[in-house]
């Protein structure tokens, strides 16, 4: 087992010295629990790529293919964890992971079936341009799947792009996919940040690289590379970030109805159970296009209203800021059942940094006493911390049977607090394999064992 000081020096000497690919080797080999000592990534531990697809049990409440029942997505939702880059290679914005060994352990000890942002790219993409990348998060996820074969992997599609997508080349297939002749060249973003106003504002663009579009053909081409890519590693579930800025210049929702059908429509054929589930921060409430939801689910952040005599302390209240509490809009789901009284909903402990003022409270702007919703949870007590769960939890499914709280496991933080526990909060019970745990495993799995019927 590593110690924290191993695994940090492990990972800090291998970005250090070796090459990228011989990096994203190693620090693969380090999830997998193995001694980071040069071993090739042949003599890995994990089970090798297979050709036979898993089985899965149709009496299982877990149990889906080709579509997805209500009951069967908010049974995936009731045991829904945040894992932020769980299966992402290396050092994803120099943020560190050294307890991946332990993070395994939490994974399988609390039970969770839905591992949400377990890959992405926030910047740096051209790292997908190494096979790999993505060939790692498979061995990992494949691990995971002979222990679970029922969980799923989600991965981000977000709505941020920077000017190293211009270093990664666009494979052929993807020209193909489009009906496009086949060009030799790379991803530019530049094309898929210009607004249809010219003078509109390029949100995030200072270093060359913005917002995506979803109405330029070349974020189109961005989008869809990744999503192939990921599906067909295994990946069973995508968050789309904020739709609302991506789809600015798509109010009809016509280029985005397009690009999620074209998707889905690969997943009929080629996922692990022939079937994409979607969500995306929705602060109208959802993402309806002729009475059909384009997603499976909504999600949003907590919104965490300050309690103003008590310091630091925040509660859930319904028509604060703009909560979806009661808000998911009525629909008719991709997989075709009718919510009639809403589309189900995630609500999660965001990550967004930190106010102007930390420490003081603001109902008009999104943060929690200057903090964003994770980084404020990570400063409370352990035992304030329990209680919180405990609360947020009640007090959703008291509120609105639309909604489900999707828990935290890991997940990036700021300020004072980040330099505590190499800049992310961790789930894991504070011990030798994870010094800096926060402790909140065996809650987490309590709740779901007492409150939940499966």
């Amino acid at each position: 087992m590593y110690d924290a000081y191993f695994c940090v020096q492990s990972n800090y000497k291998a970005y250090r010295m070796t090459t990228r690919r011989e990096f994203l080797r190693n620090t693969a080999l380090v999830s997998a629990g193995l001694a980071f000592s040069g071993v090739s990534a042949k003599a890995a531990i994990l089970p090798a790529e297979r050709n036979q697809s898993p089985r899965f049990s149709e009496n299982s409440p877990y149990y889906f293919n080709g579509s997805i029942s209500r009951e069967v997505l908010e049974n995936y939702l009731n045991r829904s964890v945040t894992a932020g880059y769980f299966l992402t290679p290396g050092m994803p914005e120099r943020y560190l992971f050294p307890f991946r060994i332990d993070d395994i352990r939490m994974v399988k000890n609390i039970g969770t079936k839905f591992i949400g942002r377990a890959l992405y790219r926030w910047s740096e993409e051209s790292f997908l341009g190494d096979p790999e990348f993505l060939a790692s998060a498979k061995r990992l996820m494949d691990y995971m799947h002979e222990f679970d074969p029922e969980i799923i992997f989600q991965a981000c599609i977000f709505e941020h792009v920077s000017a190293d997508v211009n270093n990664l080349a666009i494979p052929a297939w993807v020209f193909r996919d489009f009906d496009l002749p086949v060009e030799n060249r790379n991803f530019k973003s530049a094309d898929m940040v210009r607004r249809l106003d010219p003078n509109a504002t390029i949100r995030w663009g200072e270093r060359g690289g913005g917002v995506p579009m979803i109405n330029n053909l070349e974020t189109r081409l961005w989008y869809w590379f990744l999503a192939k890519s990921y599906i067909d590693i295994g990946i069973e579930a995508f968050h789309l970030g904020q739709v609302g800025l991506i789809g600015a210049d798509d109010p009809g929702l016509e280029y985005f109805a397009d690009f999620l059908q074209k998707t889905r429509h690969y997943a009929q054929a080629n996922a692990r159970r022939n079937y994409i589930i979607m969500d995306a921060h929705t602060p109208t409430g959802g993402m309806v296009k002729d009475g059909v939801s384009l997603l499976d689910f909504n999600s949003f952040p907590l919104r965490i209203k300050e309690v103003l005599d008590k310091p630091m302390e925040g509660v859930l209240e319904v028509g604060y800021s703009d909560a979806i509490y009661q808000r998911s809009l009525p629909a008719i789901s991709p997989s075709g059942w009718k919510a009639e009284n809403g589309m189900p909903y995630l609500v999660e402990f965001d990550n967004f940094g930190l106010g102007t003022n930390p420490g003081i409270a603001n109902w008009d702007d999104h943060f929690t006493w200057g903090y964003d919703d994770i980084t404020w949870f990570a400063m409370k007590n352990e035992e304030d911390r329990n209680k919180w769960l405990w609360y947020t939890f009640d007090w959703i499914k008291e509120t609105d049977p639309n909604g489900h709280l999707q828990m935290p496991l890991i997940r990036m933080i700021y300020g004072e607090q980040a330099e505590v526990s190499f800049r992310s909060y961790f789930a894991n019970m504070r011990s030798v394999a994870c010094p800096v745990g926060y402790s909140q495993e065996g809650i987490i799995k309590e709740i779901w064992n007492t409150r939940l019927k499966r």
